[in-house]
């Protein structure tokens, strides 16, 4: 088992000093060390190591090098890393409390998301509870904001327009694009670009952001922006071991850093989120909308997803209900706080 490491500097006048322990962290990543993920993580490791006056800090190993993304969970629990990158998708029962940042509620703000689904997560006890079961500790949120989107040869205007279309989905969007008659297709995003190029798929779920990381500008004939929630739950878990043998102003630096997370990749997010709209516009690419009544269309065609998950949170021993209610409460909450405050990264500009 593998445990954070530590090792003692002790000054020339040790007898009038208290000797400093600096100590490292084990951080298994199975993305690259490039990207709006990549450089929020950094700024999450600097940050620890700012808050903690240098004295903890963070080796992350990225590109999947401990670990790959479908075996992150029981990696971290396991002492394979103190801590990592998680994406609960992969982890539907492990991760039952965090999927609820992935299902169908309609929210299309990353910023709004991901603090819903961090007060969520880091202040509800039934969540801290089944995380520690699992000797896990949760430390801060990601999102890849709103799912959107992107066809080759075909646009979709309407929901209507869905219909016969091959897609690419993830999890209830998938699932709800099948109920509108698509044909669901099975691949990752970093699959769809050859996948549009080759015909396999006439679209794909995707979010802002990768049209420029994934240069789906090259492929897309027209964007669609549904705003048919996000893909929450992808954050870090700290193994729960590793995190209780930190002195408390260690732990305390995590959970700043990690609580300041939502904000800053909130930043990133939204610039690489507009640089990617501004390329399709720039090449005359349709960025279209769906109607109200459409939004309000998937929204039902949410719910039973919805009820399916509150039933399989309901049998982990959680309040899905509860869960589902607190949540939907916290994005209004945060919602109220945009729209009378602004983005806290736009008044710090100020």
């Amino acid at each position: 088992m593998r445990f954070l490491t530590a090792g003692l500097t002790v000054g020339l006048a040790f007898a009038a000093t208290v000797p400093a322990t600096a100590m490292t962290l084990i951080y298994g990543e199975a993305g690259p060390n490039r990207g709006v993920r990549a450089e929020a993580t950094q700024w999450f490791v600097d940050q620890v190591s700012e808050q903690s006056n240098g004295e903890l800090t963070i080796d992350v190993n990225w590109g999947g090098a401990l670990f790959s993304e479908k075996v992150a969970v029981q990696s971290i629990r396991d002492g394979v890393a103190d801590m990592g990158s998680v994406i609960g998708v992969y982890f539907p029962q492990d991760m039952i409390a965090y999927g609820l940042a992935d299902l169908p509620i309609p929210n299309p703000d990353p910023w709004v998301g991901m603090k819903a689904t961090d007060k969520l997560m880091r202040e509800n006890e039934q969540i801290r509870e089944n995380l520690a079961a699992q000797n896990l500790v949760y430390i801060g949120t990601y999102t890849t904001s709103a799912v959107q989107v992107g066809c080759k040869g075909k646009t979709i205007e309407t929901l209507d327009d869905v219909k016969g279309l091959k897609i690419r989905g993830v999890g209830a969007y998938g699932k709800v694009f099948h109920d509108l008659g698509a044909t669901p297709v099975d691949m990752s995003v970093y699959e769809a670009y050859q996948g549009l190029e080759t015909g396999l798929i006439d679209c794909t779920q995707t979010y802002p952001y990768l049209v420029e990381a994934l240069k789906f500008d090259e492929v897309f004939d027209s964007y669609t922006e549904i705003d048919f929630g996000q893909i929450g739950a992808l954050g870090i878990m700290m193994n729960k071991d590793s995190f209780d043998m930190l002195p408390p102003e260690h732990q305390q630096a995590l959970l700043t850093a990690g609580e300041g997370l939502a904000d800053e990749f909130g930043r990133i997010l939204t610039d690489a989120n507009q640089r990617s709209i501004q390329i399709l516009k720039d090449k005359q690419i349709p960025v279209l909308k769906i109607s109200d009544e459409d939004r309000a269309r998937l929204g039902e065609m949410g719910t039973k997803y919805v009820d399916e998950w509150v039933a399989r949170a309901d049998a982990a021993g959680l309040d899905g209900r509860a869960l589902v209610d607190d949540y939907t409460a916290l994005v209004a909450e945060f919602t109220t706080q945009r729209d009378e405050q602004g983005y806290p990264w736009a008044a710090e500009a100020n």
